[in-house]
C-alpha cells in the first residue's frame, strides 16, 4: 500500500537555513540563515544591526546600503547565503574607538541629516566611493549617491558633506605620510 511516508522515504532532507560565515565589521561571524532571508533581515533580526533600514525591499531607496567586499550594495537584494566567505561592513562598523568616522562627523557639521532614515545608507555609499576614490568631483558624488533616495533635505548638505569628509581623509592622509 502506499502511503505519505512511502512518498518521502527516497527524497533528500531538504533545509531552508546554512551555515554562513563571514566578517563583519572586522570580526568573524557565523551564523545560521534562512536560504530565503536577505543580508538586510538577517542583519537587523538575528544580528541586531539596526542601522541598516529596510524600506523598499526592491533595491531602489538606498536605505539598506552597506558595503560588501568593498562595494556598496542593497542589503535587500542580496540573500543571506551569498555572503558566506565575504566582508561586509554595515554603518555600526564605521566608528572606531568611540570616534566617529570622518564621513559621519561630516554629516553632522553639515547639516545632511533630517529625519535620519536615510542616512545610514547615504553614509555608506559615500564610504565606498573614497575607499574607491578619495579625491572626488561633486559629480563623482552625486553619481555615488544616485541610488540613495532623501526625502528631506533636498541633497546639497549631504553632497557637501561628503565632500568635506573627502578634504578631511585627505588631510589626514598626508599627515600620516609626514610621520
Amino acid at each position: 500500500m502506499f502511503t505519505e511516508q512511502n512518498r518521502n522515504a527516497g527524497r533528500a532532507m531538504v533545509t531552508d537555513s546554512i551555515a554562513i560565515t563571514f566578517t563583519l565589521n572586522g570580526a568573524t561571524t557565523s551564523i545560521d540563515v534562512s536560504c530565503t532571508h536577505t543580508l538586510a533581515k538577517v542583519l537587523r533580526e538575528q544580528l541586531g544591526l539596526i542601522g541598516t533600514k529596510i524600506s523598499c525591499e526592491q533595491g531602489e531607496c538606498g536605505a539598506c546600503t552597506v558595503i560588501l567586499d568593498g562595494k556598496a550594495v542593497n542589503s535587500c537584494i542580496v540573500l543571506a547565503p551569498e555572503v558566506d566567505g565575504c566582508e561586509v561592513l554595515t554603518i555600526e562598523g564605521l566608528a572606531q574607538h568611540g570616534e566617529l568616522d570622518p564621513i559621519q562627523t561630516a554629516f553632522i557639521e553639515e547639516g545632511a541629516v533630517q529625519c535620519g532614515y536615510c542616512t545610514a545608507g547615504m553614509i555608506m555609499s559615500a564610504k565606498a566611493l573614497l575607499m574607491e576614490n578619495p579625491d572626488p568631483t561633486d559629480l563623482d558624488i552625486r553619481e555615488a549617491l544616485a541610488g540613495n533616495l532623501c526625502r528631506c533635505t533636498g541633497y546639497q548638505r549631504i553632497v557637501r558633506a561628503v565632500s568635506s569628509a573627502a578634504k578631511k581623509l585627505q588631510t589626514v592622509d598626508a599627515g600620516s605620510m609626514k610621520g
